[in-house]
C-alpha cells in the first residue's frame, strides 16, 4: 500500500532543520504484515530527542530510515500468527521490543532485549524483516516503529494494547516519555512516598518523571534546569520546589533520589553531586557518543551512593504501559501537560527545532 513518511537520507544536517530539511515527506511502498506482524494506522506520533539524535547524528543508524519511535495507532490488520489482537484494536508503540526467551528479558526490564537491540540497530523488525520501499530503494526501519507515517507494519512485540478512551496524543507519550521518565522513579530508584526526588533536565522525559513522582506521592519533587522558562513550566506541573542545577547542589538536605534526564555529561555530574548519602543517581538521558563526565569516586564508598543506568526506565512496556494507562484515568497522572504542541507531518522539521532550542517539551503529531 502507499503510505507518507518522513525520510532521513542523511545525518548531520546543520540547523535551522527548517530550511536544510533533513527528513524529507515521501510517499513510500509498504509491504504486508508478516505472520507475527500487524499494520497500525497512525494517529499520533511525539516528537522526541532521540529522534533529533539520529538526524544530528549522535544517534548513527541505518539509512535512508523513517523515522519517529513514540506513537499511537489502530490495528488495521493481523499476521497469521497473531491472535490475541484483532482490527480495530488502539494500540502504544513500544520502540524496545522484548523477546520475551533471552536473558536479558529475564531480569524484569533492567536490561533491553538483546533480540530487540539488535534488530532495532539493523534497521529491521523482530523477525528481521524489512517492508519499507521509497522512490530510490529499501527504507529502513526506526526502532521497529517509523511513526512519522501515516501506517506501519509493526512486529506484535512492538506494541500494547491501550482502552479506547485514552486520547491518541496521550497513548503516544505514553511509549517514551512516560515509559522512560517514570520507569527511572518507579522501576530504577524505586521511589517510595518518604523520598524527596530530584529531576535534572525538564524536557518531555524529566517532566514525565515529575509527573509521575507526583502521582506516586514522593513527599519532596524538585525540578531542576538551567532554563528558567522550564522552571516555571515545571512548577504548572506541581513541582515543590525549582532550582538552577547549582543551587540543587548546595542543597544542605539532599534528596535521596536524582534523576538525569538531560542526556548531557554536565547534567549527570550534578545529578550525581545532588545525590543524598545513601541515595541514587538513575541516568536515563543519551549523551553523544564519546562524551566524558567526572565524579569523585570515593563519594560512592564514602556516601554509599548507588548509580543505576536506566535505558527506557527499565521498563516491561506490556507490564508498565497499563499502570500509566490506569493511573491517567483515576486522575493522577495528567499526561495533558506534556503535550505543549499539535503539529501536522509538514512540520516535522520546524519541529526538531524547536526541540534542538529547548524549547518544546512535547510536540505531537496527529494523523
Amino acid at each position: 500500500m502507499k503510505i507518507r513518511g518522513a525520510v532521513l537520507e542523511a545525518m548531520g544536517a546543520d540547523a535551522p532543520y527548517a530550511e536544510s530539511k533533513p527528513l524529507r515527506i515521501e510517499e513510500l511502498e509498504l509491504g504486508e504484515p508478516g505472520p507475527t506482524e500487524l499494520l497500525v494506522r497512525m494517529t499520533a506520533a511525539g516528537v522526541c530527542h532521540s529522534d533529533l539524535s539520529v538526524v544530528n547524528g549522535n544517534r548513527p543508524r541505518p539509512l535512508p530510515m523513517l523515522l519517529g519511535h513514540e506513537a499511537a495507532g489502530v490495528v488495521e490488520s493481523v499476521g497469521s500468527a497473531v491472535t490475541d489482537l484483532a482490527e480495530g484494536q488502539h494500540v502504544v508503540m513500544a520502540f524496545l521490543p522484548r523477546c520475551g526467551k533471552c536473558a536479558a528479558c529475564a531480569t524484569e526490564g533492567r536490561l533491553p532485549c538483546s533480540v530487540g537491540s539488535k534488530a532495532n540497530a539493523a534497521g529491521t523488525l523482530m523477525e528481521g524483516s524489512m517492508h519499507l520501499t521509497g522512490p530510490h530503494g529499501q527504507v529502513f526501519h526506526h526502532l521497529g516503529v517509523s511513526g512519522f507515517a501515516t501506517h506501519a507494519v509493526v512486529d506484535r512485540r512492538s506494541v500494547v494494547p491501550v482502552g479506547e478512551d485514552v486520547p491518541a496524543a496521550i497513548a503516544a507519550v505514553m511509549g517514551c516519555a512516560v515509559l522512560t521518565g517514570g520507569g527511572a522513579v518507579i522501576n530504577a530508584a524505586r521511589a517510595t512516598p518518604d523520598d524527596a526526588v530530584a529531576v535534572v533536565g525538564l524536557g518531555g522525559v524529566g517532566l514525565a518523571a515529575l509527573l509521575v513522582a507526583k502521582a506516586v506521592g514522593c513527599r519532596r519533587v524538585i525540578a531542576v534546569d538551567a532554563l528558567q522558562e522550564k522552571l516555571e513550566l515545571a512548577r504548572e506541573f506541581g513541582a515543590d520546589e525549582t532550582l538552577t542545577p547549582d543551587e540543587l547542589v548546595a542543597l544542605e538536605e539532599k534528596p535521596r533520589v536524582v534523576i538525569e534526564a538531560a542526556g548531557h555529561p554536565r547534567a549527570f555530574e550534578t545529578a550525581f553531586n545532588a545525590t543524598g548519602p545513601g541515595g541514587v543517581t538513575v541516568t536515563v538521558g543519551l549523551p553523544a557518543p564519546g562524551a566524558m563526565s567526572q565524579i569523585e569516586p570515593l563519594k560512592l564508598t564514602a556516601e554509599a551512593k548507588q548509580i543505576i543506568g536506566s535505558y527506557l526506565g527499565s521498563a516491561v512496556p506490556a507490564v508498565d504501559i497499563p499502570k500509566y494507562e490506569q493511573m491517567w484515568r483515576d486522575g493522577v497522572l495528567p499526561l495533558e501537560k506534556l503535550i505543549t504542541a499539535h503539529i501536522e507531518l509538514e512540520q516535522i522539521n520546524e519541529a526538531m527545532d524547536e526541540l534542538d532550542a529547548g524549547r518544546a517539551v512535547r510536540q505531537v503529531i496527529e494523523f
